[in-house]
């Protein structure tokens, strides 16, 4: 399984990206040649994004407002609602055929959100699911419930693009333009903001890594 790093790249090149190397995955696959899985980290100026299935009225901000504040807004196929990037986030793209892996779509979106839980877990901070609501919250099932990790994928023939947009150092007064994942209730947090002092992104980035690819070493071992 190959590691990327793409750095701080735009929304719209990062997505073409990835619609060649899983479009590319896909064919190999379905012609039995050989492929590579990948999981690709990056950040992104600030940008907004709106699932397949998410609500117009989510976004808060029209185009002139959007200019103001240099940010960009784009109609996505992944799923979900809608939900910002920028920088201080930290953007994972696994680019993975699953049957490699042995498991199945949900069984994926666990496992994400299970890597982003162990590594919140290794800072001190306790973090966790929300029923119905994908994605690792804290202080979930009370007042004061907050997310801080979203999630969305694509999915075709058990090939996966699209993943998870973790807060480390986020600039959080960007998710009030936006009704975060289309909850109005729910508040949105940083590690950084939960640990009180800077977080390092290539440290985080590497312990992402490290538990995702263990999870899914695990979930073989276990098959």
């Amino acid at each position: 399984m190959r590691t990327e790093y793409w750095g701080l790249i735009s929304y719209k090149r990062a997505w073409l990206r990835q619609e060649e190397l899983f479009n590319e995955l896909i064919k190999a696959k379905l012609h039995g040649t050989a492929y590579e899985n990948r999981i690709v980290f990056c950040e992104h100026p600030h940008v907004f994004t709106l699932g397949k299935h998410g609500k117009e009225e989510n976004m808060l901000m029209n185009e002139e407002s959007l200019r103001r504040i240099d940010a960009e807004y784009f109609h996505t196929d992944r799923g979900g609602d809608i939900t910002y990037h920028g920088p201080g986030q930290l953007v994972c793209y696994p680019i993975l055929n699953l049957e490699d892996f042995h498991i199945g779509v949900k069984q994926y979106v666990y496992l994400l959100e299970e890597a982003v839980i162990r590594v919140c877990a290794s800072y001190g901070v306790e973090a966790g699911r929300v029923e119905g609501a994908t994605g690792v919250w804290l202080s979930p099932a009370t007042s004061r419930e907050r997310k801080i990790c979203a999630i969305g994928i694509r999915c075709s023939h058990y090939v996966t693009m699209h993943g998870l947009a973790l807060n480390v150092t986020t600039d959080l007064r960007y998710f009030n333009y936006i009704h975060p994942c289309g909850f109005v209730d729910k508040g949105v947090t940083s590690l950084q903001n939960e640990v009180g002092y800077a977080v390092s992104m290539e440290e985080v980035r590497a312990r992402l890594l490290e538990e995702f690819s263990r999870l899914l070493a695990e979930n073989d071992v276990k098959r």
